[in-house]
């Protein structure tokens, strides 16, 4: 069998390019969750890719030294990964000093997900000029929109809202921005949906299939209980479990499903940034922003989001300190220069909104400077 065969390959916007090797459909599909993308088979003259990823049935590790308890590992010459999604024991080789640059992971099979590929994707994405940004975005009213901000700050609100209006989506969670920050490029990833989303929004309910209605049903029960619990005892177990249980309560829903495939885009001009926090005050208020201040902020937020990669580099360079990465040495700075760059001279607005999200009232405050 020709490598051809067992190879498929997956484009991101012809920004990253990644390949898999000879995965077994668990493998294939586990990566095409993480990557949001269809796979497509490898062309014998396409270029070559930006990541590979391998797959192995075991991988032979002579003389590995752990760093940690089951968290990461080192021979002479590779470094590896040993803890993956909700702490399942895997080992998956990672060539930290190769990362913005052409590199092979090599993964044991099955291993559910391959640790920290976002966030190396998004890394080769930003060597390669392009800049990653937590954010969602969509067309509206003949304009692109990139709303951004922390984590939790009512990026995905404002998506669910302008699309209620007639929005077409172009991405959330992740959005690529091109050099000169005129496009936007974003991925068909599942959008994670909240009970208090469908309460606010019930047209939403609707959308979903009916196993995901009952998943969602079932999943208030233990919330209603421990909401009943701690009105009775303050100390109560299932008190302390409220914040964790209500975390649970949200479903990841496929953008097709929620919208429907014709109001859906894979890229779209920046017009308009939207820069949403949430605050004590009861209304939702929208103010002309600074783009650099907003830059100079969104680069601690992008930072926070790789530190689980970045924890794991210094684990790499305590194995190998003669071997650094110079992109991960130079990226705060990599990553300012970037967002001072694409937010330039950008139409740009302060929303604040009280936690969580008045979705309908977000609408009707941002709405106006989208006319």
């Amino acid at each position: 069998m020709t490598d051809n065969h067992r190879s498929i390959e997956f484009n991101l916007h012809n920004l990253v390019t990644i390949r898999v090797v000879d995965g077994g459909p668990a493998d294939v599909a586990a990566v095409r969750r993480q990557v949001g993308l269809p796979a497509m088979p490898v062309q014998e003259s396409g270029p070559a890719p930006d990541i590979t990823i391998r797959f192995v049935d075991r991988l032979d590790t002579p003389g590995l030294r752990y760093i940690g308890v089951d968290d990461a590992a080192f021979t002479n010459d590779a470094f590896f990964v040993l803890r993956g999604k909700n702490k399942r024991l895997i080992k998956v080789q990672i060539p930290f000093a190769e990362i913005g640059t052409p590199t092979t992971l090599v993964s044991e099979r099955n291993v559910g997900a391959i640790p920290l590929l976002t966030a190396i994707t998004n890394l080769t994405a930003l060597a390669k000029g392009a800049l990653p940004l937590h954010a969602a975005a969509f067309c509206y009213g003949g304009h692109g929109v990139l709303t951004t901000g922390w984590s939790k700050g009512g990026k995905t609100e404002t998506l669910l809202g302008f699309m209620a209006h007639g929005a077409t989506f172009i991405g959330d969670e992740w959005v690529y921005l091109s050099p000169d920050g005129a496009r936007m490029y974003g991925l068909p990833e599942p959008v994670r949906i909240w009970e208090w989303h469908l309460s606010e929004m019930p047209e939403y309910r609707a959308r979903l299939s009916p196993k995901q209605r009952a998943r969602m049903a079932l999943l208030r029960v233990p919330i209603a209980l421990a909401d009943r619990a701690a009105e009775r005892d303050g100390n109560s177990l299932l008190r302390r479990a409220r914040p964790l249980l209500r975390r649970q309560h949200g479903l990841n829903i496929s953008p097709q499903r929620l919208f429907g495939h014709d109001r859906l885009l894979s890229s779209g001009p920046l017009d308009k940034v939207f820069f949403v926090v949430s605050g004590e005050a009861p209304e939702v208020t929208v103010e002309p922003g600074d783009p650099e201040d907003v830059a100079a902020r969104m680069l601690f937020s992008l930072l926070e989001e790789q530190m689980p990669l970045l924890s794991y580099y210094w684990k790499y360079r305590f194995a190998f300190p003669e071997r650094p990465n110079e992109l991960l040495e130079t990226v705060q700075q990599r990553q300012a220069e970037a967002l001072q760059r694409v937010l330039a001279g950008k139409e740009l607005y302060i929303v604040t909104h009280p936690y969580p999200a008045p979705i309908p009232a977000m609408v009707a405050a941002m709405a106006p400077v989208l006319a």
